[in-house]
């Protein structure tokens, strides 16, 4: 029924408190007559475990399942300034872009703060950035997200750390 709207774990899509916010403001934008967006594909997933990990886009299996030519790029937490001094190194950031635009097609984030950190990731999908557009972005030192910044100069193959 066109005069019905819904939200949440009724609908189609992982069962996410945040899926669900974006989708109930969908809706009043709808009914408001002011359109009403909300995009499936960047949607983040996060596991509240010690590491976290968080996660957006697609994977590389499922790249690999569409016949997708991709670029990987990796940035380990161990050679990240503030993980190093948090004591807090373990795990790493992986980048898969679009091999002939650079389009960010999915992120995966394990380590310390990964919930926090792939809101960057998300912010990209809903631009349409690529690893370069995010690459040259000034990130702040010591920080880790300059861990996903390291990520998306090795996804374009620019990496200044290896």
């Amino acid at each position: 029924m066109p005069h019905i709207y819904a939200i949440g774990d009724v609908v189609a899509g992982p069962m996410l408190a945040h899926k669900a916010e974006e989708e109930g403001l969908a809706a009043v934008e709808h009914i408001a007559g002011k359109g009403g967006h909300v995009n499936y594909a960047a949607i983040p997933a996060v596991i509240y475990t010690s590491p976290e990990v968080a996660s957006v886009g697609l994977s590389e299996e499922q790249l690999k399942e569409k016949g997708v030519a991709y670029n990987v790029g990796k940035f380990p937490f161990q050679a990240n300034s503030r993980a190093r001094c948090n004591n807090d190194a373990d795990g790493m950031v992986k980048i898969l872009t679009c091999k002939k635009t650079d389009k960010m097609l999915g992120a995966w984030i394990i380590g310390s703060s990964a919930g926090e950190m792939i809101a960057e990731a998300g912010l990209a999908f809903e631009y349409g950035a690529s690893a370069e557009d995010i690459a040259r972005t000034c990130h702040a030192h010591p920080t880790l997200s300059e861990a996903f910044k390291e990520a998306c100069m090795a996804a374009y193959d620019k990496p200044i750390h290896f």
